[in-house]
């Protein structure tokens, strides 16, 4: 992917929320793979977190982080299946004010490269709230690394052509300014 070396890495500032009724720091493989990828990429871990398959104790998560000048983005891993448990898509869906529906698109694409048809049961999402974007990725660690490896680590570096989601963030409010 072509990295304009002219141009300054800007690090972005995000946070982790890892998605479990049955994980907590010490065994949380996704988030750690996601965290260690993070920090090589030159950006800055803003926060760390774990939630229970809860919507409503997603959604408050979420929220506090997206009122956080300090969040610029924020990444989860986790609840993005079909069980009943998986609530991870329905809580952004209370917070996201657009979605950003190509993300999950490509996600999906490069999935079924690497497991066929079974990445229909993926219900990855992206999307932007209050100048903050947000990506909710599933919970293993081959999914992690293909989100970050193959879609995030490019569009939040600044230097990537022909465009990023890093310089879009000066303008994620202009809604609220023209109001």
């Amino acid at each position: 992917m072509p990295i304009d070396e002219s141009r300054s890495f800007l690090p972005v500032n995000i946070a982790i929320l890892t998605v479990s009724d049955t994980r907590d720091l010490a065994t949380d493989r996704s988030g750690d793979t996601l965290a260690t990828r993070i920090e090589a990429a030159g950006h800055r871990l803003a926060d760390r977190a774990i939630e229970k398959d809860d919507a409503e104790a997603i959604e408050g998560r979420l929220r506090r982080w997206i009122a956080d000048p300090q969040v610029d983005c924020v990444i989860t891993t986790g609840g993005t299946g079909i069980t009943g448990r998986d609530v991870t898509p329905e809580a952004f869906a209370r917070v996201l004010e657009k979605e950003i529906t190509g993300f999950g698109e490509l996600f999906r694409m490069l999935s079924y490269q690497k497991i066929g048809t079974s990445t229909i049961q993926s219900r990855a999402i992206g999307g932007v709230s209050g100048g903050t974007y947000l990506f909710a990725l599933p919970g293993s660690t081959g999914a992690v690394k293909d989100a970050w490896d193959d879609i995030l680590v490019h569009q939040l570096d600044a230097r990537f052509r022909p465009c990023n989601l890093v310089e879009l963030m000066p303008r994620l409010l202009e809604h609220l300014r023209a109001a």
